[in-house]
């Protein structure tokens, strides 16, 4: 792709400063480099053989911006995930250019990113809840045992398992419930807790320290736990019980598949810490699939 000096300065500007001034590996540079050379030159691409363009930073509006991008979608038809990488390749460029002095308005606030449709993740199986519940039984303490119970059982993030301490639990003889005081954008929700979660975490707050803050402190510090050591800790238990493509975050996932079987949406919306119930929909249209899988059984086609 033949692009002008001027082009090539300007990216060669942005990428150099981005290189000194961020931790970024050599990959992520060049795709950023990639980006922003496959809009230059589709701006310098004449629309009649006669035309020379070159490039220049001032003569781009937001209205080019949203042609590139109706471009990508129905000309090239790439995938939405490329199309929203390379616009927030542009945002971050024009930002630069904003900062450096460059240009006066960012053309590039504007323009909005194309919807991606929300593919359903994995789900964890029956025989893999077990074998990941009795891999932590047999072989771990009492506070990994509960902490994946709760993750189970809760459909809790990581970050809120962590942040959990003990005075946010409350567990009587038919009912519990914990209070998640930090979750996404630190929303306070109340998750009801049943028999199994109750029972585990009884036992294991019995053994807990009264002086701890945290219900589930690291074993070596006694301070907070980490997400990174959190997620250490279930797949170490993953690698025991020989489950593999599946992460911490998964524990979430299943108590959604499991749940959007027979909860109303926005409840389960509600339990889960969701703001809108487009995400919850993921876990209901796995199950709708489910739910085909098993009529096609008795069909005589």
């Amino acid at each position: 792709m033949n692009l002008s000096v001027q082009g090539e300065l300007l990216i060669s500007k942005f990428i150099n400063t981005l290189s000194i001034q961020e931790d970024l590996k050599p990959k992520t540079l060049k795709e950023y480099a990639s980006d922003l050379k496959q809009f230059v030159g589709w701006f310098e691409s004449p629309e009649y053989k006669e035309e020379t363009i070159i490039f220049n930073i001032e003569d781009v509006s937001t209205p080019t911006l949203t042609r590139y991008r109706e471009v990508m979608q129905k000309i090239t038809v790439l995938k939405p995930a490329t199309i929203n990488r390379r616009l927030i390749t542009l945002k971050r460029f024009f930002d630069w250019a904003i900062t450096e002095g460059i240009i006066r308005r960012d053309p590039s606030k504007p323009v909005k990113l194309v919807p991606e449709e929300k593919v359903s993740p994995r789900q964890m199986t029956d025989k893999e809840e077990a074998a990941l519940v009795a891999a932590a039984e047999q072989n771990g303490s009492t506070r990994d045992h509960a902490i994946i119970i709760l993750m189970l059982h809760t459909g809790l993030r990581s970050m809120e398992v962590c942040n959990l301490s003990p005075s946010d639990i409350t567990i009587g003889k038919r009912s519990g419930q914990l209070i998640v005081r930090s979750g996404k954008r630190n929303k306070q929700r109340e998750v009801p807790l049943n028999s199994t979660c109750r029972a585990i975490l009884e036992r294991y707050i019995n053994e807990l320290s009264q002086n701890s803050i945290y219900l589930f402190p690291s074993e070596k510090t006694g301070n907070r736990l980490s997400e990174r050591a959190l997620r250490h800790v279930i797949q170490k238990y993953m690698k025991i019980a020989r489950i593999e493509g599946l992460s911490a975050h998964d524990l979430r996932h299943r108590f959604g598949y499991v749940m959007a079987g027979n909860t109303p949406l926005h409840r389960l919306a509600q339990i889960m810490g969701h703001d809108s119930l487009d995400t919850t929909m993921i876990y209901v249209k796995a199950t709708r699939a489910d739910l085909q899988a098993e009529v096609e059984k008795i069909s005589w086609e």
